[in-house]
C-alpha cells in the first residue's frame, strides 16, 4: 500500500477564491500533496475588499479538527486566519492534543485591500502562545512590526524584528513585499544561525496579489510534508509564488488585487511507501 503526503489548512474561507482555504487547496493541488482543511471563518470578499466576516464556533472548529486528527495525520499544518481568541485557544488546544508536526503559521492580521481579520485583543495570544508551538512563522512587514512591538525602516531593524521574533519560533520569514523599490527581499532567520538567508526577487508590474501570503505560507507547509528542511522548504515555495505571480500577472480578473495563477504547471499526486 502507498499513502499521500497531506496538509491540514486551519483558515478562513474567501469567496472570491483567490486566498484562505481556496488558495491553500490549489496550492497543495499543484505542489503534489493531498489538502484538507478546518474552516475558521466564512468570509463575504472580493478582489476590493473584505466585507463580512462570519466566524466559525469554537465547537464546529473544535470537531473539524477533531474529525482530521483522529483518522488522517497530516504531515504538516497551515494555519492562516483566526479572527478572535476563541478560536486561537482551540487551535493551542488541538496542537498540545495531537502534537502535529510541521506547523506553519500565516499571522493573518490584515488583508492585501487593507482589511482588519484579526481582532487586537488577540495578537497577544497569538504572539504569546501560539507562534511557540509552531515551527516557522510567515509574517509581513506590517506584521512582524506588530509582534516584535517596533517599526521596521531598514535593514537594521528589520534585523532586530526577526532576532526578537526568534525567541518565540524556531524559524521567521519576514517577508518584504510591502516594501519599496524593483526588488523584493523576503528574510528567514532560524535559531542557530548567526545570518538570515536573503531571497530576493525582482518585483513584477502586477496588481494580482491578493493571497499571496496565504500561498506562500502553504506551500511552505506543502515542502515540509514531503520530507525537505526548513531551508530547502522555503527556498521552493518562493520559487513557486514567484512563478504564480508571473504567471497571473497580466490576467484581467475582477476590479482590485486579482489572484496569482496557483495552477500554471501542477505536480501529480505524490506517492510514497506507506510506514
Amino acid at each position: 500500500m502507498r499513502t499521500y503526503r497531506t496538509v491540514l489548512s486551519i483558515a478562513g474561507s474567501d469567496s472570491i477564491g483567490g486566498a484562505g482555504i481556496q488558495a491553500d487547496l490549489k496550492t497543495f493541488s499543484a505542489l503534489g500533496v493531498y489538502g484538507m482543511t478546518a474552516i475558521t471563518a466564512l468570509t463575504a470578499q472580493n478582489t476590493q475588499s473584505v466585507l463580512h466576516i462570519m466566524p466559525a464556533s469554537e465547537q464546529n472548529l473544535q470537531l473539524q479538527l477533531d474529525a482530521v486528527f483522529t483518522d488522517v495525520v497530516p504531515d504538516a499544518v497551515k494555519i492562516g486566519m483566526l479572527h478572535n481568541e476563541a478560536l486561537i485557544e482551540v487551535v493551542i488546544n488541538a496542537i498540545d492534543r495531537y502534537r502535529p508536526r510541521n506547523i506553519v503559521l500565516d499571522p493573518v492580521m490584515i488583508s492585501t485591500s487593507g482589511c482588519a481579520l484579526l481582532s487586537p485583543t488577540s495578537v497577544d495570544l497569538l504572539k504569546n502562545e501560539l507562534i511557540p508551538r509552531c515551527n516557522i512563522v510567515t509574517p509581513n512587514l506590517l506584521e512582524a512590526q506588530a509582534l516584535a512591538g517596533h517599526k521596521i525602516t531598514d535593514i537594521r531593524s528589520l534585523y532586530a524584528a526577526g532576532e526578537e521574533l526568534t525567541k518565540l519560533c524556531a524559524a521567521v520569514l519576514i517577508k518584504g513585499g510591502h516594501s519599496e523599490g524593483n526588488d523584493v527581499s523576503d528574510y528567514l532567520f532560524e535559531v542557530g544561525k548567526e545570518c538570515a538567508e536573503c531571497y530576493t526577487i525582482r518585483r513584477v508590474d502586477t496588481v494580482n496579489t491578493h493571497g499571496t501570503g496565504c500561498t506562500l505560507s502553504s506551500a511552505i507547509a506543502a515542502n515540509l510534508a514531503l520530507g525537505y528542511d526548513m531551508h530547502k522548504s522555503v527556498a521552493r515555495a518562493k520559487d513557486y509564488i514567484s512563478k504564480a505571480i508571473s504567471e497571473g500577472a497580466d490576467v484581467a480578473f475582477g476590479l482590485n488585487n486579482g489572484p496569482v495563477n496557483h495552477l500554471f504547471a501542477p505536480e501529480p499526486l505524490h506517492k510514497f511507501e506507506k510506514i
